[in-house]
């Protein structure tokens, strides 16, 4: 027998000699990538590299114009990168195929909008989000590169990680929420599912990080906007999402529209620089969002457009989308010795790098050619349908309402309820409509006790309304009403137009349209129960809707398998367990509201008595949902908090928090059991509570389990006012419970080694 002590040194020569082999393999990798770019890029004229820095489009996508004559640019080399190309399979290929008539033949960048799915449409990623599940967002990721690969497409212009507090902006929708830890968590995991575990894989989509940074804090939630913020609150709370990004490998980053400090974001040598490149290790290249170079003149940074494309390349940005002020001034201003030749060659590599680790040198269309084994496949329709279910919230459920019975009488009403468009959101528009599964469809799937009415219009705002007149809506409120009397229940579909939520979709009014808010009143005069399902991409300022109905199922924009998901919820088939990841407010004027606030020094709690403390004289301050809040069909229990300890010494010591959760219904259930830590006395004001792990329990009927959770040193950290990360002794508040503000409570002290 082998003495237990030569095995372990074996296995750790094992270990040594693969992490060697390993390292010597990517010294050579690296080696054989630099030799490859200086060798091509010994062969370019300026003009030439100017052009890989150039991103052009054909359509107005998501800005204000087209490139003009883009496909005789991409033809004759003048531009080296190409997005938001739609069309056939073939056509797609045509303009991608444009690069073998340059005198290089370097492969495009070939980018798209992919926000939450391809053809194959997921949920929205604020409604994904919340089934606070990783794998599956990895999951959907993977999809939506599997899908775009095979039609050509090789880069797409997410995740949008941005943190946001403020339900106004329309692009939440675009986002994971208003939490760092579970947004980085879900930046991390949509990047792997992009780009897999190769780069040069045949089905790897090069992700792009936007918007760098600090956008989801914009001013008033209005688009565009600025932003303004200390650097304590931006390490804290908004810049670890799109940290965990770049260290899950992201090959490529998006300036973001607003300014921070004072300067543009694509402009700011601070943050592209010394904080992306120098502190965080970055080094993919970096793309402005769309024509952010040519609206320097209008922040007020740049007198002219040969300033701007100066001040963004000083900047380090690598590739101007859309704008071109790069291909239109760098050649002068290069001549004129305002740049040098070195700044073009290093965003120049920095491009080629990329287009070499995503293998387009030896597979210049990547995965191009499989649509029929890649597109709207039963598996990829089967995640789809599973990522609905999950990122479903029950916020309502009066005496039990749901789940509905298999023979009740069902009026289902609503203008989106059979509308496939509504399914899914502005920024699917490559998912087929005719693969979505409707909610009509869904339900017609499941029972033959169902009628259907529009019962009104998406809205009667004079901006948006999309037909509405007195008398067509007097009409279908009289049929729905007529089918309404009829039934054992009321499921009416209402919210948010499609056309209510995403980029450019600010709103100063987060509430039901009026017109639907009159159905609702009308269909409750009924007196028969009522579900509510709300179609929204965003928080939304309901109270009053709310209190209408007997229950509410938050269903955001479900995607392609909208339908199947919806009736397996409200038929029990799937017991909701999905947990929001975005407060909600009772109204506008509560707005930024969010779970990890800080105390002031009067504060308030509802209830009590007294003026003089950080409150509305005509509100609560509490949400009208908390973060993390979400019911199932069943009930579960939280036993009291048991530490392993009440004293710890040492930064190697780990503190065990345990507590015992037990399903008291009558169905099974999974609950997201949520922990939250909180520093009641530190050098810094810091939040009341803040999210540090959560786990997904199932248990069936009357199961009792015990929940534990380890923590470290590591949960305790924070950003002092000088930018050190560390944590220090003292007490602190630990807080496990089913969201943010229902929780238990336990203390404990934890000290450095002295």
């Amino acid at each position: 027998m082998i003495p237990k002590i030569h095995i372990i040194a074996l296995l750790m020569l094992c270990v040594t000699t693969h992490i060697a082999a390993h390292t010597e393999t990517s010294s050579k990798d690296e080696k054989a990538k630099d030799a490859f770019i200086t060798s091509l890029m010994q062969k370019m004229t300026v003009e030439e590299k100017i052009a890989q820095l150039n991103l052009v489009t054909p359509t107005a996508a998501t800005g204000p114009f087209r490139t003009m004559n883009a496909t005789e640019k991409l033809r004759a080399g003048i531009a080296g990168n190409v997005m938001s190309v739609r069309g056939s399979t073939a056509s797609v290929h045509k303009r991608q195929a444009l690069f073998e008539q340059t005198r290089l033949q370097i492969p495009l960048f070939f980018g798209l909008d992919i926000i939450h799915g391809f053809k194959t449409v997921m949920p929205i990623p604020l409604g994904l989000s919340c089934a606070w599940d990783t794998l599956l967002v990895e999951r959907t990721a993977r999809v939506a590169a599997l899908e775009a690969t095979s039609m050509g497409y090789n880069w797409t212009y997410s995740p949008m990680v941005d943190i946001s507090r403020d339900p106004r902006w329309g692009r939440v929708m675009e986002g994971s929420g208003e939490d760092p830890l579970l947004g980085s968590l879900i930046a991390r995991a949509m990047v792997r599912g992009y780009q897999g575990d190769n780069l040069s894989s045949p089905t790897s989509l090069m992700a792009c990080v936007k918007h760098f940074a600090l956008y989801g804090a914009s001013e008033a939630g209005r688009d565009y906007n600025t932003t303004d913020m200390s650097h304590m609150k931006m390490y804290q709370n908004y810049l670890p999402p799109y940290k965990a990004a770049v260290d899950a490998g992201a090959g490529s980053i998006m300036t973001s529209f607003n300014d921070i400090d004072g300067l543009p974001a694509t402009v700011n040598h601070w943050l592209l620089n010394d904080l992306l490149r120098k502190e965080w290790g970055f080094n993919g290249f970096i793309v402005t969002d769309y024509n952010c170079i040519g609206e320097l003149p209008a922040h007020g940074v740049a007198a002219d457009g040969y300033e701007a494309a100066k001040k963004a390349l000083d900047a380090g940005v690598d590739m101007d989308m859309s704008s071109e002020h790069y291909s239109t001034y760098l050649k002068t201003l290069l001549d004129r010795q305002e740049i040098t030749l070195e700044q073009i060659d290093t965003a120049c590599r920095r491009v080629l790098e990329a287009k070499y680790d995503l293998g387009l040198f030896d597979n210049p269309y990547k995965n191009y050619g499989t649509t029929e084994n890649c597109i709207l496949t039963p598996e990829n329709i089967s995640v789809a349908i599973e990522a609905a279910r999950k990122s479903m919230v029950l916020l309502k459920n009066q005496n039990n309402v749901l789940p509905l019975k298999p023979d009740a009488k069902i009026a289902l009403i609503g203008p989106a309820a059979d509308n496939k468009f509504e399914m899914i959101s502005m920024w699917a528009p490559d998912g087929l409509a005719d693969s979505v599964c409707t909610i009509r469809r869904g339900l017609e799937q499941r029972t033959k006790f169902l009628s259907y009415a529009q019962g009104t219009f998406l809205s009667d705002h004079p901006w948006l309304t999309d037909g509405y007149t007195e008398e067509a809506a007097q009409q279908r409120m009289d049929e729905a009403l007529g089918i309404a009397r009829d039934a054992d229940v009321i499921v009416a579909v209402l919210g948010e137009g499609r056309n209510l939520s995403g980029e450019a979709k600010s709103m100063t009014n987060i509430s039901m349209m009026p017109c639907q808010r009159k159905l609702l009143q009308a269909l409750k005069e009924t007196g028969k129960p009522i579900v509510l399902l709300l179609l929204n991409g965003r928080s939304m300022t309901i109270e009053a809707e709310i209190e209408m109905a007997d229950a509410v199922v938050d269903i955001w924009r479900p995607g392609t398998g909208a339908g199947q998901a919806v009736a397996d919820v409200l038929y029990g088939d799937y017991n909701p367990s999905g947990k929001l990841t975005m407060t909600w407010p009772r109204s506008v004027g509560q707005i930024p509201i969010y779970y990890n606030a800080k105390n002031t020094g009067r504060p308030y709690k509802d209830g009590e008595r007294g003026n003089f403390k950080s409150r509305y004289i005509d509100s609560p301050n509490a949400p009208l949902f908390p973060f993390g809040y979400g019911l199932s069909y069943t009930t579960f229990n939280y036993g009291d908090i048991a530490l392993s300890d009440t004293l710890v010494v040492g930064e190697s010591k780990t503190l065990q928090a345990t507590i015992e959760l037990t399903n008291t219904g009558s169905v099974s259930g999974t609950e997201i059991v949520q922990l939250y830590v909180g520093d009641p006395a530190a050098s810094v004001t810091r939040p009341v509570k803040e999210l540090k792990h959560f786990r997904h329990v199932t248990l069936r009927p009357g199961e009792k389990r015990k929940v534990s959770f380890t923590l470290t040193p590591e949960d305790l950290k924070f950003w002092s006012n000088d930018l050190k990360y560390d944590w220090e002794s003292g007490l602190f508040n630990l807080f496990i419970g089913t969201n943010s503000a229902d929780v238990k409570v336990a203390q404990f002290r934890w000290e450095k080694q002295r």
